[in-house]
């Protein structure tokens, strides 16, 4: 089995070199020192989550890719980020290990294996060490060896050119499931190997290996949904390191309001906004976890504005919506709404004043024994309430009509999105679990989420008051959902109007 076609280069290796050269370049090499010395505090957590996994699939083989490169454009690929389920299950984080792959290898006593395919240090006699651009130690750095995994993460070690083989020996005997999106063109072959191991290749009919195709599909499935499903409550370990990227995130907003007066007079000012926290999150963490929104003035009315072209003018707003990854891969998300030149106008109060209200009832909705859907809820209801008092609802609407979900939701014209999801080691964490276990599931202790209502009026919006055309406002906290309610883990970052002006003066007058 090959590794992943798209991460193929036209030719990853030096031309070839002479006996001479080779030889020249393998000797006179100081020892090794060893880079590992313990099982990680990451690994440590993870292996936890790998025995839920085996008791859920006893007998079955599970294979969990790390995905590979990324063709960016030509021969560049972008910087490298694992599969959440497969950082998740082993507690590698960072941009390691690329073509990786962990494989839960069944017992005859219902419980698994641990094993992680992948390439490891080659020696410096061979050609890999300096002519292999791909994993050669002179283009890319060193590589662990197989000792260095196995006693850093505590699974067994295997080259990944040994597991094209094991993989598929005996699959016809064995249920053999893969997480589909991590490696396209792995689980493409592993497809392949699949049914033709556990069909015989006489007297088979399209309908049957179509059948057979759908049942792969649906077993993989399986395994994707509970991986989601895996990481809805968060222990200890993960609980804090959430509070380390909430904590960088606050440095990264408070860099942005340092230089806001720079923003303003550079020109770009979005684009500012956006390197100098993305200077941050490089500096404190992995890097951002999504793509961040700097959203001024109207474009803070689109909800998903990455472009961040635009101007900062004095007297717009800024929104924004941002997280830093630490090297764990777990990401804050948090959104403050702030004005450029350090205070809100009156239109502008008001409007995020509304939103703080609708936010102090979403999080006041944060307990256990709560379903997630009353977080939303609780936050709606306050918007729709200042959109009745302003005279924005139709005509005989009232706050019940517009909460309405057959014959009413008017208020989604001015917030159209949900108010929370859950977060952790995917900034939409747990996207895959059911309805039944996220929006109508209740809330527990460990889960964490954000809460994040808005209002968005459109500079075209004729319907709205001609003072607030323009404005768009969103306040984020991520929350951690606690025995007794909840903590706000990045209440440190001011959200009231009066309380952000503040912010803004101390920060700029460090």
């Amino acid at each position: 089995m090959n590794v992943s076609e798209e991460q193929q280069k036209p030719e990853n290796r030096a031309r070839p070199t002479t006996d001479e050269l080779r030889a020249f370049i393998a000797e006179d090499w100081a020892p090794r020192t060893p880079g590992v010395t313990e099982q990680t505090e990451a690994a440590r957590y993870a292996a936890a989550r790998r025995d839920a996994l085996s008791a859920a699939f006893p007998g079955d083989r599970l294979v969990i890719p790390a995905g590979g490169l990324k063709v960016r454009s030509n021969d560049t690929d972008y910087v490298f980020r694992p599969h959440s389920a497969f950082a998740h299950l082993t507690g590698l984080g960072g941009d390691r290990e690329p073509d990786a792959v962990l494989v839960m290898e069944p017992r005859d006593d219902g419980t698994h294996e641990a094993v992680l395919y992948f390439r490891p240090l080659a020696g410096r006699d061979t050609d890999e060490f300096f002519a292999d651009t791909r994993y050669g130690e002179f283009w890319v750095g060193a590589r662990p060896t197989i000792e260095d995994i196995e006693l850093e993460l505590g699974v067994s070690g295997r080259h990944l050119d040994e597991f094209a083989d094991a993989v598929v020996k005996d699959a016809g005997e064995v249920t053999v499931r893969v997480v589909r999106d991590a490696d396209r063109d792995l689980t493409r072959q592993l497809d392949e190997a699949r049914t033709t191991e556990s069909t015989t290749q006489a007297g088979v009919s399209e309908a049957t290996q179509s059948a057979d195709q759908e049942d792969l599909a649906e077993a993989d499935d399986e395994l994707a949904h509970f991986l989601s499903h895996l990481r809805m409550i968060k222990d200890e370990w993960e609980i804090e390191e959430m509070r380390k990227a909430v904590a960088a995130t606050r440095l990264g907003f408070e860099a942005v309001i340092a230089d806001l007066p720079e923003a303003v007079a550079k020109g770009r000012g979005e684009r500012w906004v956006e390197g100098v926290f993305g200077l941050v999150a490089r500096h404190e963490g992995n890097g951002v976890g999504y793509d961040s929104i700097a959203a001024a003035g109207d474009h803070a009315t689109t909800l998903h504005w990455i472009k961040n072209t635009g101007e900062l003018r004095d007297g717009d707003l800024i929104l924004l919506d941002a997280g830093v990854e630490v090297d764990s891969l777990f990401t804050a998300d948090i959104t403050r709404t702030l004005p450029a030149n350090g205070t809100f106008s009156d239109a502008q109060r008001e409007i995020y004043d509304a939103v703080y209200a609708a936010q102090e009832a979403g999080l006041a909705a944060v307990k256990p024994g709560n379903k997630f859907s009353d977080v939303h809820a609780a936050a709606i209801r306050v918007i729709a309430e200042h959109l009745e008092k302003w005279g924005l609802l139709p005509d005989g609407v009232d706050v019940e009509a517009t909460l309405d979900k057959e014959h009413g939701q008017y208020h989604r014209r001015w917030m159209v999105h949900g108010t929370s999801h859950h977060l952790g080691i995917d900034v939409h964490d747990c996207a895959l679990a059911t309805r039944e276990e996220y929006m109508d599931a209740e809330l527990k202790p460990g889960m964490i989420l954000t809460v994040e209502p808005g209002l968005y009026f459109k500079a075209d919006d004729l319907k709205a008051p001609e003072a607030f055309r323009g404005i768009g406002v969103r306040i984020e906290d991520d929350v951690l959902v606690t025995e007794d309610g909840h903590e706000n883990l990045s209440a440190a970052m001011p959200r009231t109007s009066a309380d952000v002006e503040a912010w803004i003066r101390e920060v700029q007058a460090r």
